[in-house]
């Protein structure tokens, strides 16, 4: 199983530099899982930058893997990683996903490249 992080994401849609590392996790939506933060994370700033039609198809493709919504359970996971690591909301809650799946996160994040199961390509 795979998470990308919201990062990779963008870096996809927009066809930004390390758009390559990530789009063979996102075309293989059979493994996937995506968290509800990064479906709001990425209509939010695909919006921004490329409108709301955009903004939809894009959101839309997420919703073909596997979308977890966040419930009691891992958001408490994820509130214990944010304390204990020292992680902002988003990261920790897709971090927590991704451990819920026992799934590689794939990141840009430097903020998440120190933790297990990170495949990691600094952003260019």
């Amino acid at each position: 199983m795979n998470v990308v992080d919201t990062s990779g994401w963008i870096e996809s849609i927009v066809d930004a530099p390390n758009a390559d590392f990530f789009r063979p996790s996102i075309i293989a939506s059979e493994e996937l899982v995506v968290p509800t933060i990064s479906i709001f994370e990425v209509y939010r700033v695909v919006l921004r930058l490329q409108g709301e039609e955009s903004a939809s198809e894009s959101t839309g493709m997420m919703t073909l893997a596997q979308v977890v919504n966040l419930d009691t359970e891992l958001a408490a996971a994820a509130a214990r990683l944010a304390h204990e690591e020292k992680l902002a909301m988003a990261d920790a809650i897709i971090l927590a996903t991704a451990r819920r799946f026992n799934a590689t996160l794939w990141t840009q994040d430097v903020d998440l490249k120190r933790f297990d199961n990170v495949k990691f390509r600094g952003k260019r």
